[in-house]
């Protein structure tokens, strides 16, 4: 069947976009269900605090290291063909970590799950935009799948409730095994295969070097209290980290097609939608973390009780992201960018106010703050990053947007998450008024993406992404006797 799939009829085009839909539902879901089951989780397997910060960035880190190299490698040897075995990998991952005996098997097969999870977005939005060739019915169709990484992630909270307090922990990983072999049966039989015409070259070493950059540096951040900062393997890990955030870019610059780009962080839109994700996304993942943890172990709620807390952030969620994408779609990304990061940095303010009996209008009002921040933030994120960018390079450029959400959650989950444990270990405080600092970071974030939002969307940033598309695609003149070529 061809690539572009022009016969394909408008019935089966929609049943592929809810393939991937289901798919990406599925990952994103995970991103957060798995918050609400965190005090179940330290019960029942006695972890402490880092085990509990490395169930979240085992996955998060991992999706986040691999979803360049799993799209290049798609594009090489057959989009399809990836997808099914992400899926597979995601669903075995799931398994095992329902079977989990400890807390090390669980860490274990939740980066399995990720493995998995890094096969599935980024080849399932080559697969629509390879389905949907008419750019009217191809934005919706994007629009869709954007809104589906909102729902996902918002509902997790409440599904992750219901299932750990009707059926235990093991049951969040449970559920996605028959959704998952659903969506590859599906698969198998409506998804055509496809392949980029010219699939983009390997760069194992810019790879490793991302691997290394990301990995180290988390596991400094999130060991180095238990360890102690000067302790020679956290010294080892730092060191390392330090030496790949330093290569990487100068190897990058060296290969002809690199892993990222740097010629990309030249446009200012483009880096201000880079750092505006790893902002936004580190307060959505210290956000869940700290208030899961606040509301079952502080509070005394069941985990159905603190899924309903999250009510307000959930439901203005889903209500501001397809009203963000209307807003970006007739007047440009700065209005929504600067609205979330006010309303984010409003909700972490009214939290340094936190005490264990606080009233409930405060938590109700703070979690509606941060749903309306979170639910506005997606739909610009995206828009910037691709903002002027040519069609050859748009992919990539989401995809490091993508990236960096995913990075921005292992990072807030880390950074915050060791910021109280150090509270609470070190001062006579209990883990209520340890958390003040973590939501103070929070609130700095928020405004970090209101100055990001401001700066990033200046007539000057938007000339910086001209001349960067410019570079990346040069206008070609014709030239006698030979086919155009590019002005140099």
């Amino acid at each position: 069947m061809s690539a572009q799939n022009p016969g394909a009829g408008r019935r089966r085009r929609l049943l592929i976009l809810a393939i991937c839909c289901l798919s990406l539902f599925i990952v994103g879901l995970d991103n957060t269900v798995v918050n609400i089951a965190l005090p179940e989780i330290q019960k029942d397997l006695d972890a402490p605090a880092s085990g509990l910060q490395w169930i979240i960035d085992a996955y998060t880190l991992v999706l986040a290291s691999l979803l360049m190299l799993s799209g290049s490698v798609a594009d090489r040897v057959g989009r399809r063909r990836i997808f099914l075995l992400g899926l597979v990998l995601f669903v075995l991952g799931s398994l095992l970590c329902s079977l989990a005996p400890g807390l090390d098997w669980l860490i274990g097969f939740r980066a399995l799950q990720a493995v998995g999870g890094s096969m599935l977005n980024p080849v399932a939005m080559s697969i629509i935009t390879n389905t949907f060739t008419e750019p009217r019915e191809r934005a919706q169709a994007i629009g869709l799948w954007g809104g589906v990484v909102g729902i996902s992630m918002a509902l997790g909270p409440l599904i992750g409730g219901a299932l750990v307090e009707s059926a235990g922990w093991q049951s969040i990983f449970l559920i996605n095994v028959p959704v998952g072999l659903a969506a590859a049966a599906l698969t198998w039989r409506y998804v055509p295969e496809s392949r980029a015409p010219k699939p983009r070259r390997f760069d194992p070493v810019g790879q490793l070097l991302m691997v290394l950059l990301l990995g180290c540096g988390t596991a400094a951040i999130i060991e180095g209290p238990g360890h102690g900062w000067t302790s020679p393997g956290i010294l080892l890990l730092c060191a390392v980290a330090l030496a790949a955030l330093v290569l990487f870019p100068l190897w990058e610059r060296r290969v002809a097609q690199p892993l990222i780009d740097p010629r990309f962080f030249h446009s200012v839109p483009f880096t201000g939608a880079t750092v505006s994700a790893v902002c936004a996304f580190a307060a959505l993942g210290g956000f869940l973390f700290l208030n899961t943890l606040y509301l079952q172990d502080v509070r005394g709620c069941t985990p159905v009780e603190a899924g309903l807390w999250t009510l307000p952030m959930a439901g203005l969620t889903l209500v501001a992201a397809p009203l963000s994408g209307r807003i970006v779609g007739r007047s440009g990304p700065r209005l929504p960018l600067v609205a979330a990061g006010a309303t984010m940095a409003a909700s972490g303010v009214l939290l340094t106010r936190l005490a264990a009996d606080s009233p409930a209008s405060l938590l109700i009002t703070a979690y509606a703050l941060f749903g309306i921040g979170f639910g506005l933030v997606n739909a610009p994120i995206t828009n910037a990053a691709v903002s002027g960018m040519p069609d050859a390079q748009a992919g990539v450029a989401a995809a490091v947007a993508s990236t960096s959400r995913q990075v921005g959650q292992s990072l807030g989950v880390a950074v915050l998450g060791t910021v109280v444990t150090a509270g609470v270990a070190s001062t006579s405080a209990g883990f209520t008024e340890a958390t003040h600092a973590g939501w103070w970071i929070m609130a700095a974030l928020g405004l970090a993406v209101l100055v990001l939002g401001v700066v990033s969307t200046t007539p000057w940033a938007a000339r910086t992404a001209a001349e960067v598309a410019a570079r990346l695609d040069p206008p070609r003149v014709p030239v006698q006797g030979s086919r155009s070529e590019p002005l140099r």
